[in-house]
């Protein structure tokens, strides 16, 4: 891995208020910045997981999870190594594009057409970060009036 390679960290928490406020600040106060935040409760549980992708060294990844440690609500940090991510996106067309030429591209990226209106369509797209990215360059030939994307989310395997 070069010496600033993209990193994917995932942080098990206690859901209470101002964990995610401690945690930004831990990496705005060092310097370091946060490329996608995703954070969602975990399922039955008082518990969240937030999925950080940033940069850095491993000397810098390391220093990160050593202080993300020492955070009270923080109950476990891990970097991933061999793992799956996805990230999602929403685009928005003008209805004047063409409607099938978007929906057989979307279905390339695990995507689909999820509204119509008079005025516009909404497609999703959801796949690895890398595939996102291709699609959102893709489509700049149907004049997308707004895109909104996720940050990633991602599992050991």
């Amino acid at each position: 891995m070069s010496d600033n390679a993209r990193r994917v960290i995932s942080v098990i928490v206690i859901n209470e208020a101002s964990v995610l406020s401690r945690i930004t600040d831990l990496f705005s106060g060092r310097g370091y910045n946060i490329t996608s935040l995703t954070v969602a409760p975990i399922p039955e549980s008082r518990y969240s997981r937030l999925t950080i992708v940033t940069a850095g060294s491993v000397r810098v990844i390391e220093q990160i999870t050593k202080q993300l440690h020492k955070l009270i609500p923080v109950l476990k940090v891990y970097e991933h190594c061999d793992l799956v991510e996805k990230e999602m996106a929403l685009v928005k067309f003008p209805i004047t594009e063409n409607l099938s030429d978007i929906s057989t591209l979307c279905g390339a990226y695990n995507g689909k057409i999820v509204d119509v209106s008079e005025s516009v369509i909404i497609v999703m797209v959801a796949d690895e970060p890398k595939r996102v990215d291709n699609f959102l360059s893709v489509v700049k030939k149907f004049h997308p009036k707004e895109i909104v994307r996720s940050g990633a989310v991602a599992l050991e395997r």
